[in-house]
């Protein structure tokens, strides 16, 4: 694993941004928030690795719906790592759910920290550009 990665992650709240969405359209990547709000992501490049966040507000009600489904505690965070994990592999949440549930893969190739920024739940993930894209079969990276 190339040494940037687990210090980028160490170092995230520096290179995370909170603003409107046209304020953040340089952002390496980004997440879309429910209040208008964006998260984007300035950390310096890491080579061989592609970088994926999501975010959510930490105070916003956990849909009734998924609390039933996959529990109400620690829900956005969970919730956020699912999310990323998804960017990262490039398959839907639903598709993500039948294998994972709001788990991630302990025996995947991805690396995140989850945080919390100002009112916010976040994760940043990284996961290496050379393994190849799973299928819709094939959630683990």
């Amino acid at each position: 694993m190339p040494r940037p990665v687990p210090g980028l992650l160490a170092a995230a709240e520096r290179h995370l941004r909170i603003g409107s969405a046209a304020a953040m359209a340089d952002a390496v990547t980004r997440s879309h928030l429910d209040d208008g709000r964006c998260v984007g992501w300035y950390g310096p490049p890491a080579p061989g690795w592609r970088v994926a966040v999501d975010a959510e507000r930490a105070d916003a009600p956990v849909p009734p719906a998924l609390a039933r489904r996959f529990g109400a505690g620690d829900f956005w965070a969970r919730w956020t790592r699912a999310e990323c994990c998804c960017k990262l592999a490039d398959v839907p949440i639903a598709t993500w759910w039948r294998s994972h549930g709001l788990g991630t893969p302990a025996a995947g190739a991805a690396l995140w920290r989850t945080l919390r920024l100002a009112d916010l739940v976040v994760t940043v993930g990284f996961a290496p550009t050379l393994l190849p894209r799973p299928t819709q079969r094939s959630c683990t990276f």
